[in-house]
C-alpha cells in the first residue's frame, strides 16, 4: 500500500502550520485506519486527525515542520502490503456480512454437536471481543467495550447459546448499518457526479467552444467566473479566486494566478484563468467524488452527534449500576443482566441510520442532501427565500422582445449581446444566445476580452467602442449612462413583469432586450403549500425594478419582496434576518446567489443552476422542479420525527427489560434477545420508506 499527499495548506495560523490530506492507493481496513489516527494523534504537534477508510485518505493538522515530518515517516514506514495492522497487529477476522449468519443459526446449528457449536460461538466472539480490548487500551469506554463485556460474562457463565445470539445479533446490526451507508453514498455518488460536455479551449489567441472529450494534456482552457474547472492543470494567464471546497473541504476561496495548480470540480468565484491541462477524464472526477464523500459522511447532524454522545455516556455507568447489582446481590446473572441490557446500542445505531436512509431516499427523488446537519436545519427552517430568476421563474427564459434607440439596428444589438453572453452560464444569458441563433444571426469572436463584473454586467469593446451590457442599476447608476430614450418603453416592459437588459456603447444607450421569465407552472401552488408546511415567512429577492418585482411577487402568491437588490444585500438579508431571530432557507440559481446561500442556515440550488451555486448549496434539487423543495421538507420533517420516536422506544423498552433483569423476572438470556431484537426493530424503524413523502407529491 502506497501514500501520495493529495493536497496541502501552509501556512493557516503561522508561517509553519499547515494541513495535509494523505491518499491511499487502496482502501484501508478499518482497524488499519483506527490505528493510524491513534498513531498519528500521539505525535507532538499534530492537532486533529481524521481518516476515512472507504476512500482511503487521512487528513491532519500540524504545528510545526517537525511534527509534519514525523508524521509523514510514520506514513512511510507503517505503510505495509500485507493486510496487518498499521502498528503491526494482525486483523482480527472480520464479522460476517449478509443474512448466512442467521441462516446458518437458524438452520444449521441446531444440527451440530455441542462441542461444535460452542467453538463456533467462541469464534464468533473473537472478533468482538478483540475490537473491545483495542478500543479499551486506546482510552475510551465506548459502546464496543460495552458488547465486548457482556460476552464475556456469558462466556465466564457458560451461557454459549446467549454468546451465539449476541453475536448474531450484533453481526446483523452491523450488516444493515454497513448496507445502508454503503447504498446511501452510491446514491449520492451519482447524484453528485457532474459532467462537463463542452468547454472554452484558448488556440492561438482565439477561444474555441470544444467537447471536453476531446481536451488532451497541454492544452488551454479558458474559465471565467462561476463556472466549473473540468481539468486539472497550472494557471498560465489570468488571476481568479477559486472554491476548493470540493477538494479540501475549505469554504474559502484561494487566489490562483500563473503558476498556481487547480483541480477539476473545483469552481471559479471570481475572475478569469487559463489552464494548462495536465490531468482530464474520469480519475480527475472520481477524486471529487471520493472528497465529496468524506465531506457529507462528517456532516452529521446535531442530532445524530448527540445521540452518539449520549450512547458512550451511557456505557460507564452501565458497568457502574452492573457492579453495584452484584455487590447488592452476589448474583453474576444479575448483573451480567445489566451489561446484556444497555441504551446505547440503539442510540447510536438507530439516528444515523435515519439520516443515511433519508439522504437515500432524497436522492431516489430528486433531493440530494449533503450532510445529515441539513436535514436538520431544514426541518428547524421557519422562513424561506427565494431568488427570482431561475429559481421562482422558469429555468429558459426567452427573450420576448428587443427594443433599439433611434438610430439602431435591433438585430445588431441582439447579434453584438449573444457574442458577448455566450461566455456566461446564467439562464438570461443563454436566451440572448438562443435568441440569436433563432433569429438566424452569425455572431463571430470579433470583441476583446469579455469582464464579468459580478453583480452587474459585461464589459467588453468591438472595434475600438467600449460596450456595456447588464442591469438598468449598472448601466444607469454605476456608468452614468441616460435611459430616458427609452423611458416609455422601460414602463410598458416592466409592467408586463419582463425583466430588461440594457446595452450601451461609449457610454450612449443602444438599445434593450426584454427577457421574459415565466413563473415555474409549480411556482404558485408550492409557495402556497410551504405555508401549510410550517414557513412562516417567505420572501423574494430581485435585482429588477420595483414595478417587475411587483407582477412576479403577485403572481407567484409572495406578499414579502425586495427588488433592485444586489449579490451583498441578498446575504445581508439572509443575515438581518437571522439576527432577528428566523431559520432561513435560501433558494437560487446563480453566481449572485451564492453569499446568501452561503450565509443561510440551509441553501437550496436548481439543477440547472451554475456550478458555484450547485458547490455551496447544501440541498441540491436534481429535477428542475420546486415541489422538491417540498418533498426535502417533509423528508426532513419526518426524519426528525422519527429520530425522536426511536429515541423514546429505546429508552422505555430498555428501562422495562433492564428492570425484568434486575428483579430476577427475565433470564439473561431473553434480557439480551429482547434487548437485541428491539435494536434491530429500531434499526429496521429508522430505514423504513417514509409515508409521508407521497402526500408532499
Amino acid at each position: 500500500m502506497k501514500f501520495c499527499i493529495r493536497h496541502e495548506l501552509c501556512g493557516l495560523k503561522t508561517p509553519h502550520d499547515g494541513r495535509l490530506r494523505i491518499r491511499t492507493s487502496t482502501p484501508l481496513p478499518i482497524l488499519a485506519a483506527e490505528d493510524l489516527v491513534t498513531a498519528l494523534s500521539k505525535i507532538p504537534g499534530i492537532r486533529t486527525v481524521s481518516a476515512n477508510a472507504r476512500v482511503g485518505s487521512v487528513l491532519f493538522f500540524y504545528e510545526d515542520a517537525q511534527s509534519r515530518e514525523q508524521a509523514l515517516r510514520l506514513l512511510t514506514e507503517s505503510a505495509v502490503p500485507t493486510g496487518k495492522a498499521l502498528l503491526g497487529r494482525p486483523l482480527p477476522a472480520q464479522t460476517s456480512s449478509g443474512l448466512f449468519p442467521l441462516f446458518r443459526y437458524l438452520c444449521i446449528r441446531p444440527f451440530l454437536p455441542m462441542p461444535l457449536r460452542i467453538a463456533l460461538a467462541v469464534v464468533g466472539a473473537i472478533p468482538f471481543l478483540i475490537k473491545g480490548i483495542s478500543t479499551l487500551l486506546q482510552g475510551k469506554c465506548t459502546v464496543e467495550v460495552l458488547d465486548a463485556a457482556a460476552i464475556t460474562a456469558s462466556l465466564l457463565l457458560r451461557d454459549f447459546n446467549t454468546v451465539s445470539m449476541l453475536t448474531l445479533l450484533l453481526g446483523l446490526g452491523d450488516t444493515l448499518s454497513e448496507w445502508t451507508r454503503k447504498h446511501s453514498i452510491d446514491s449520492l455518488t451519482e447524484s453528485l457526479t457532474i459532467t462537463v460536455q463542452s468547454v472554452w479551449q484558448k488556440v492561438d489567441g482565439t477561444e474555441i467552444q470544444t467537447p471536453l472529450s476531446a481536451i488532451r494534456e497541454g492544452d488551454l482552457v479558458v474559465v471565467r467566473s462561476g463556472s466549473s474547472i473540468p481539468v486539472d492543470g497550472i494557471v498560465v494567464e489570468g488571476l481568479g479566486v477559486v472554491n476548493q471546497a470540493s477538494m479540501t473541504g475549505e469554504p474559502i476561496g484561494v487566489k490562483r494566478e500563473a503558476g498556481g495548480a487547480v483541480f477539476a470540480g473545483t469552481v471559479v468565484e471570481e475572475g478569469e484563468i487559463v489552464i494548462k491541462v495536465t490531468k482530464v477524464g474520469d480519475a480527475t472526477r472520481f477524486r471529487q467524488v471520493a472528497a465529496f464523500i468524506e465531506e457529507s459522511e462528517a456532516l452529521k447532524a446535531g442530532i445524530q452527534g448527540r445521540s452518539e454522545r449520549m450512547a458512550d455516556i451511557a456505557v460507564p455507568f452501565t458497568f457502574l449500576l452492573a457492579g453495584l447489582v452484584y455487590l447488592v446481590t452476589r448474583n453474576c446473572m444479575r448483573a451480567a443482566s445489566v451489561l446484556l441490557v444497555d441504551y446505547s446500542c440503539a442510540l447510536k445505531l438507530a439516528t444515523p441510520l435515519a439520516v443515511l436512509t433519508a439522504m437515500r431516499e432524497g436522492t431516489q427523488r430528486g433531493v440530494v442532501i449533503k450532510g445529515g446537519r441539513y436535514l436538520e436545519a431544514l426541518s428547524d427552517a421557519d422562513t424561506i427565500v427565494f431568488d427570482k430568476t431561475g429559481t421562482l421563474t422558469n429555468a429558459t427564459p426567452v427573450v420576448a422582445d428587443v427594443i433599439p434607440c433611434e438610430g439602431y439596428d435591433s438585430r445588431e444589438i441582439l447579434r453584438t449581446m449573444a457574442c458577448l453572453e455566450e461566455h456566461f452560464p446564467h439562464p438570461v444569458a443563454r436566451a440572448v444566445v438562443k435568441k440569436a441563433q433563432e433569429e438566424d444571426l452569425i455572431h463571430e469572436e470579433e470583441h476583446a476580452n469579455v469582464e464579468y463584473i459580478v453583480a452587474h454586467g459585461i464589459a467588453s469593446s468591438l472595434h475600438g467602442k467600449r460596450l456595456l451590457v447588464g442591469s438598468r442599476h449598472y448601466i444607469e447608476n454605476d456608468e452614468h449612462v441616460d435611459v430616458s430614450c427609452l423611458r416609455s418603453s422601460i414602463i410598458a416592459q416592466s409592467n408586463l413583469g419582463r425583466s430588461l437588459l440594457y446595452m450601451a456603447e461609449d457610454g450612449k444607450l443602444v438599445g434593450m432586450l426584454a427577457i421574459e421569465d415565466p413563473l415555474r407552472s409549480e411556482a404558485r401552488s408550492v409557495i402556497s403549500a410551504l405555508r401549510g408546511a410550517g414557513f412562516k415567512r417567505i420572501v423574494m429577492l430581485t435585482g429588477d425594478d420595483e414595478r417587475t418585482a411587483k407582477a412576479i411577487a403577485q403572481s407567484a402568491g409572495i406578499t414579502e419582496y425586495h427588488s433592485q437588490i444586489l449579490p451583498t444585500d441578498k446575504a445581508s438579508i439572509v443575515h438581518a434576518m437571522e439576527e432577528e431571530g428566523w431559520k432561513v432557507c435560501m433558494v437560487g440559481d446563480g453566481i449572485n446567489d451564492a453569499p446568501a446561500l452561503s450565509s443561510s442556515l440551509v441553501g437550496i440550488a436548481m439543477s440547472d443552476g451554475t456550478d458555484l451555486a450547485r458547490e455551496v448549496a447544501n440541498v441540491l434539487l436534481t429535477k428542475p422542479d420546486l415541489r422538491g423543495i417540498l418533498a426535502a421538507r417533509h423528508l426532513a420533517k419526518s426524519t426528525m420525527q422519527r429520530i425522536h420516536v426511536n429515541f423514546v422506544a429505546t429508552i422505555l423498552l430498555n428501562s422495562l427489560f433492564l428492570a425484568g433483569g434486575l428483579f430476577n423476572i427475565l433470564p439473561a438470556a431473553t434480557s439480551a434477545v429482547l434487548h437485541n431484537c428491539t435494536t434491530l426493530a429500531i434499526a429496521l424503524n429508522a430505514m423504513r420508506p417514509h409515508s409521508q413523502w407521497k402526500d408532499s407529491e
